[in-house]
């Protein structure tokens, strides 16, 4: 409704500017939208206001020539007013809200989904945990926003490539391998041994050690047992590679049990071996965003991230004309490159992959990195605003009101895998966007098992369950149900309060894809769920009037499609019993 008043309201200022009252060409936009106050309408929009000047009219009298121009003989609107300093009211009819149920109904699955994006590209980076152990509920977190991001940027008519960046170069990989040969030796030495300073001390380590080939376990042992010059690092090397691939599979099961998949894997070591770091360096020294200068010593003392830290001249990325506090360094004092360069090369080859749009989940904890991955990508490209990032803020995890204990298996954190086999994925994606993103998130494990309307999940699958006992009740008793149009039974004022809410379901989805912002869906559900239980125990679905009952049928046949809508683009499903 709100798209076809839009069309009309086109076509008003379209006649006026044929009759040379508004001038030709182009003219500001204006807006339709949904007043707060019934009184004030179904729909208002400032097309008058904003147009005056142009008119060189008084609001509220060009406001009038307006509405002089709409068609007598329309049904869908009962009535409209001039409002306020120049608001344009409209009143939808009664008829036109009926004929809405059967619509919607009829459009099925596709009820919400739109043209919106018309084909442009986007590239959804998300989860990138690095390869070096088990998946946490703040990386889980992080995958169902992306994977529910990338299902509503496809309702709405986007291209979407998902993308998992796996950092499978650096420090942190290092110290995986290493800790796979710590746990090794004390396997072989059949004791306890001091961990090194840098360790990894998950009981999945010793997973790795075991699920070593035989060849390379004897290998390793060996070298162990007896360190030879020049065979170590090839050793290490190959032992370390096989660690991320292992870890890289075990998140990919921890993945799968959410139902989220990527389009590709990208490696980090790649851009090392195929010198896209230095190729995104080369770019940003001829535009001259890079120069040779000293780095102040960091507060705190060594940055590990950048090796320890020494006054030597070094490449810096001129940060602090895009905003960040300083200018950032793009080698360590060993001459490798920092993770900085990596992460700029890596969105440089994004972009020219020919996604022109990214979006990247990160961690609460990477906030004040993004300034400066978009000052760079700005500075390669020449182009602002191509990159935009959701910050997801962590998971807290509580049982009886007290924090959950750690994983023996993790060593120091709560695995996405314990949550999901506990409460299962409907439980975890659900509640993992009854907030924002930008918001801490305190997760209820008992709760998210409990089959009470305390639990959110609980509660919108039970309203979808709940409309489909209506029909095996109706088979039951040989009830009949003749499929009227629902435009002929006279609504209540709350029956004709859920149409609108229904309504507003397309909105809805296209405001949260364009405002990145998957959350909203499940706010948005939780009240039709509520609105509907509201009206389910109120009202007499079932009523012995043939027309009061198919109406009612049709208006929760209507609210069950949306709910099955809404929860398919969450990834949770729409059960039929419960």
């Amino acid at each position: 409704m709100k798209d076809l008043l839009q069309q009309w309201v086109d076509g008003m200022v379209s006649r006026l500017q044929a009759e040379g009252v508004l001038p030709e060409g182009a003219l500001p936009g204006y807006r339709m939208d949904r007043p707060k106050e019934r009184d004030h309408g179904d729909f208002s929009t400032n097309a008058a206001m904003v147009l005056a000047r142009f008119a060189k009219m008084k609001p509220r009298d060009l406001a009038t020539r307006l509405l002089a121009t709409l068609p007598q003989t329309q049904t869908d609107i009962d009535r409209w007013e001039v409002a306020g300093p120049g608001f344009i009211n409209f009143f939808v009819s009664h008829r036109r809200l009926r004929q809405q149920v059967g619509e919607i109904v009829a459009a099925g699955r596709a009820y919400g989904r739109s043209t919106l994006g018309r084909g442009e590209k986007v590239m959804v980076e998300f989860v990138s945990a690095n390869p070096t152990g088990p998946m946490h509920v703040g990386h889980g977190r992080g995958a169902v926003t992306g994977d529910v991001l990338c299902r509503l940027l496809q309702a709405t008519g986007y291209a979407v490539h998902r993308e998992y960046y796996i950092n499978d170069a650096g420090r942190q990989v290092d110290v995986l391998g290493r800790s796979v040969a710590h746990r090794c030796r004390e396997l072989l030495e059949n004791r306890s041994l001091p961990p090194p300073e840098e360790f990894y001390p998950g009981e999945y380590v010793v997973d790795i050690v075991h699920a070593l080939p035989p060849t390379l376990r004897k290998d390793l042992e060996a070298w162990l047992a007896n360190p030879r010059d020049g065979q170590g690092d090839t050793v290490l090397t190959t032992v370390t590679r096989f660690a991320v691939d292992w870890v890289l599979q075990d998140i990919r099961k921890d993945l799968t049990q959410l139902d989220i998949s990527f389009d590709h894997w990208f490696s980090e070591r790649s851009l090392h071996e195929q010198d896209g770091i230095k190729h995104a360096l080369e770019i940003l020294r001829a535009r001259g965003w890079i120069h040779d200068g000293l780095l102040e010593k960091p507060k705190g003392g060594a940055d590990k991230s950048q090796g320890d830290w020494e006054a030597r001249k070094q490449p810096l990325f001129r940060a602090t004309l895009f905003g960040d506090d300083v200018d950032r360094p793009l080698q360590k004092p060993d001459g490798q490159y920092t993770y900085f360069a990596a992460d700029i090369a890596y969105h440089l080859n994004k972009y020219e992959r020919g996604f022109a749009r990214l979006v990247n989940i990160w961690g609460a904890d990477h906030g004040g990195y993004v300034k400066r991955v978009q000052a760079a990508l700005e500075g390669m490209t020449g182009t602002k605003d191509v990159l935009k990032v959701l910050l997801v803020q962590m998971v807290n995890l509580t049982r009886q009101g007290q924090p959950v204990r750690m994983s023996k298996r993790a060593g120091n954190f709560v695995t996405l895998r314990d949550v999901v086999e506990q409460v299962g994925s409907d439980a975890v994606r659900f509640w993992f966007l009854t907030r924002a993103s930008v918001s801490q998130l305190d997760f209820d494990l008992d709760l998210a098992v409990a089959r009470t309307n305390d639990n959110p999940v609980y509660y919108v699958q039970y309203a979808h369950a709940r409309i489909c006992s209506i029909g095996r009740t109706m088979a039951e008793k040989g009830m009949e149900d003749s499929g009227d149009d629902p435009a002929s039974y006279p609504y209540s004022p709350d029956e004709l309060d859920l149409v609108r809410y229904l309504d507003t379901y397309p909105e809805m989805v296209e405001s949260a894809a364009q405002h990145l912002e998957p959350h909203r869906i499940a706010f948005y559900l939780q009240e039709l769920a509520a609105m509907f239980h509201t009206y389910y125990n109120g009202n007499r679905i079932l009523d012995d009037d043939l027309g009061i009952r198919n109406g009612r049928l049709a208006l929760c046949r209507a609210v069950r499609q949306v709910l099955a809508n809404g929860l398919e683009l969450m990834g949770v499903k729409a059960p039929e019993r419960m």
